[in-house]
């Protein structure tokens, strides 16, 4: 079998469950180890920190204190830190609070209380366990530096930042304060809403084709049929315009098109709900006309996910034919006119690709998969099977796909680059005896292609259409099979995937690099659809139009027009590409990969103008100021580097290195003035940079509460806390965007979903709208120049997503289509 088809199918193969579940605990492990490796980390940077702080600012503290009490100097010396470390613990006591909660507003401690408490301590006498401990901590470096690391922390809380408010929130046991902005009079009466404004999906960029087979039809309303991620396309090719059925709650894997042409089956994986428990897999049967859901097949019937779909044609689609994702992958017929199981049984452990119904036979069905081929027969409700046998030829190690010809008999494309044809061969009563039964059995044998056959289709005057995997080619072929006319598909899109006949001569393929190619044999094949073929995450907005950027692990650096819908271009890096940022001037974009390099690409030609290397692990966010003046580099080495951009983002000099995180860098943000940083790192850190004085670390953080931020990505402050769910962990949420009006904030998450906040959202539990549409964690989002659109990244579900932005008081499709699917069945509909 060729290189291709062997790492396309051997992903498609299922694992079994207990390398699984041994793979998943390991991960489990993996992940708890880290963190508790990330959060003493944070802990040792913020004592270092403190520590610093507090050594500043003792002086002062003594100064004052002399000031207002002389008789304190003469014991100030002895009993400030001893003291200071039993009474901070003490405070530590009482502020314990539970993990993944947020706590109430609290008043920094005014310097009085500090005071009153130093003017005490002269009066305190050091008894004998006193003086032993005084002893330990000189004889034991780590017990003095934690004394210090108390004494510092309780300074913070006494008031030296002033007499401001902060609020603090905890993920995984980390503390982090925020503090409220000066505007905000009383933080108890804010009252969060959410935003007026709501998403309306609005263009879908990408189609799966990767790992799914027979997914792309069309329908005689001109539309092409399609799914990626948990959403099913109906794309116009003339009118170029695009419907969404957008009601799976996963990943769609399998995809039917009923014989009145009109209702469609589409099977999806196993999900989750809002909370996050496991969702059944089922199959959903849907009117292609009004994107209304007719039936629910199979709920609580399946495990893990539904493989394949397939109406029987010759009882008008009375019956539907689903295989699983489970051990066995059980085959299950269902009476589409009663919602009811009809008959079940399991097929085989190993991996199925295809099933189908004989188009004259409701009660014969065939299915095909790894080194095996079934003829099942249908009689009431029993299943019956037998296996195809090879013979005298080779058995290959996958039977790719299968057709009906128009003699009746099943035509397999293999691994091997054969067309099976298969026929029924009478009782050999003489050699197996009277009881002996009729067989399929191989009757001719014909090579089509170098590698494997991925599909086969069947074409309206009778001819064959193949297509294949490592020589790419797409063969027409007479009704006997006789080879007619071939051509080759580009490299840059992969093999053949599937084929659907348009008029006989006029074709649409879809690709193993999640490419849709509309074309004729005669004059080749031009792209439709494209998308990427590797997980997402590096996403930017043009400043000035409607395009956008995105790039991921498979190399390619795509620029799309959000207009038009259209790839602009796309090109090819030598390495993955994480992260972007257009320059303001609208000219370049520059890119960061995960080797520490990053490229400036000039939007015109394509070409590169400028690279760097910074450091050698990834970078994980570009940032340019405001003017332009500036690019900031956030890398995994804990760093962020700051250049000075001139001859309009075509020329970098290294200004400076912001030097203080203890973990990765995640997300940071400009200023409007463009002198100051506010970044996030891996250990939940938010710290601030003053660019302008040198690239040094703002220690006291409260002076930053007021300061206007010309974007606001970073997933932690004040103004976005109300973005976490209680019970949350750091990860939960890998990206957000405040909108350029600053009415509304957009949160990727983990689970699939978009949702839209009000901004600012400074308190727990605020409330947003939630869009399902990603099958995949969602790992960023982005607002075009003019807020009229969203996009949205899913990581391995290689899926771009446009949401157009609806203002308040105007209606939205998304509702209109919920309250359509919530009312029952129309009378037209047919079969119903």
């Amino acid at each position: 079998m060729d290189g291709l088809g062997n790492s396309l199918d051997d992903v498609s193969a299922d694992s079994s469950v207990e390398s699984s579940d041994r793979v998943s605990l390991m991960e489990v492990r993996l992940q708890a180890q880290e963190d508790e490796i990330t959060l003493l980390k944070s802990s040792l940077a913020d004592a270092l920190r403190r520590l610093h702080v507090h050594e500043q600012q003792i002086p002062l503290l003594r100064q004052h204190i002399i000031a207002v009490n002389p008789s304190a100097a003469r014991t100030l010396n002895h009993s400030f830190c001893l003291d200071g470390f039993s009474r901070t613990r003490k405070l530590s006591t009482n502020s314990d609070i539970p993990q993944h909660s947020c706590s109430r507003v609290r008043r920094n401690s005014s310097s009085d209380k500090l005071l009153r408490e130093a003017q005490d301590r002269p009066k305190q006498k050091l008894g004998k366990k006193a003086a032993s401990s005084t002893n330990l901590l000189t004889r034991s470096p780590s017990l003095e530096n934690r004394a210090k690391d108390l004494i510092s922390n309780s300074g913070s809380r006494r008031g030296t930042y002033g007499q401001g408010h902060s609020i603090k929130m905890f993920i995984r046991g980390r503390p982090i304060t925020m503090y409220i902005p000066s505007n905000i009079q009383n933080y108890e009466d804010l009252r969060m809403e959410p935003p007026v404004e709501k998403l309306e999906l609005d263009w879908v960029y990408g189609y799966r084709g990767r790992d799914c087979r027979e997914n792309l039809y069309l329908l005689p309303t001109g539309e092409v049929v399609y799914f990626i991620a948990c959403v099913v396309v109906l794309y116009h090719i003339h009118k170029q315009t695009q419907r969404h059925y957008i009601k799976h709650t996963d990943c769609v894997r399998c995809l039917a098109i009923h014989p009145d042409k009109v209702r469609v089956a589409s099977g999806q994986m196993a999900g989750v709900d809002k909370d996050g428990k496991p969702l059944q897999p089922l199959v959903h049967i849907w009117s292609s006309t009004t994107l209304v859901t007719l039936q629910h097949i199979g709920l609580g019937s399946f495990e893990r996910g539904v493989g394949c779909v397939a109406f029987s044609h010759g009882d008008s689609g009375t019956f539907l034919c689903v295989i699983d994702d489970s051990n066995e992958h059980t085959l299950s017929v269902w009476d589409c006119a009663k919602w009811t199981k009809h008959a079940e049984m399991k097929t085989t452990n190993e991996a199925v690709f295809a099933a189908e119904f004989s188009p004259s036979d409701s009660s014969s069905i065939v299915t095909c998969g790894k080194s095996h081929v079934y003829f099942w027969t249908l009689s009431g409700g029993t299943l019956s099977k037998k296996q195809g046998i090879f013979g005298k030829y080779k058995k290959p190690k996958f039977i790719q796909c299968f057709v009906f010809s128009g003699t009746g008999d099943v035509l397999t494309g293999d691994s091997e680059g054969n067309i099976l044809t298969w026929g029924k061969s009478a009782a050999d009563t003489k050699t197996l005896g009277k009881g002996a039964k009729e067989t399929y059995q191989i009757m001719r044998q014909t090579r089509a292609h170098e590698g494997s056959v991925f599909t086969l289709c069947v074409l309206q005057g009778g001819g064959i259409l193949s297509g294949g995997g490592k020589d790419r080619r797409v063969i027409r072929w007479s009704v006997d099979l006789a080879p007619e006319r071939e051509c080759e598909i580009p490299e840059k899109f992969g093999a053949v995937r599937t084929i659907a006949d348009v008029d006989g001569e006029e074709l649409l393929v879809g690709t193993t690099r999640n490419a849709i190619l509309r074309g004729t044999l005669s004059d080749g094949f031009v792209a439709i659809v494209q998308g990427h073929v590797d997980e997402l995450w590096g996403l930017a907005t043009h400043p000035s139009s409607n395009q956008f950027l995105t790039c991921g692990h498979d190399r390619q650096v795509c620029l799309w027009n959000g207009e038009e819908h259209t790839l602009d271009w796309c090109t090819t890096l030598e390495e993955l590409g994480l992260c972007a940022d257009f320059c303001p001037t609208g000219g370049v974009v520059s890119v960061g990969l995960n080797t520490g390099r990053w490229v400036v690409l000039d939007l015109q030609t394509r070409e590169p103008v400028w690279e760097y290397t910074d450091g050698n692990e990834q970078l994980s966010v570009m940032r340019y100021s405001p003017d332009g003046s500036f690019l900031a580099v956030g890398s995994h080495d804990n760093f962020i580097y700051i250049y000075s951009v001139t001859d309009g983002g075509r020329r970098y000099t290294r200004f400076g290195k912001c030097t203080g995180h203890s973990s990765f860098i995640t997300h940071l943000d400009w200023s409007k003035d463009g002198k100051y940083i506010m970044s996030n790192s891996g250990d939940y850190e938010i710290l601030y940079w003053d660019v302008a004085g040198g690239c040094k670390l703002l220690r006291n953080r409260f002076e930053s509460k007021d300061r206007e931020w010309a974007s606001y990505t970073c997933v932690l402050g004040f103004h976005v806390m109300g973005v976490w769910l209680e019970g949350s962990d750091g990860t939960d949420i890998n990206a957000l965007c405040r909108s350029h009006s600053e009415r509304m904030v957009a949160v990727a998450d983990d689970f699939c979903k978009v949702h839209l906040f009000q901004y600012p959202c400074p308190k727990p539990k605020a409330p947003s709208h939630k869009y399902e549409g990603h099958g995949s964690h969602v790992t960023n989002v982005c607002f075009t120049h003019n807020d009229s659109h969203l996009i949205s990244l899913g990581g391995k579900d290689t899926c771009v997503l446009q949401w157009r932005i609806i203002p308040g008081g105007q209606s939205n499709s998304l509702d209109r289509s919920a309250s359509a699917s919530s009312t029952s069945i129309s009378s037209q509909e047919p079969g119903m």
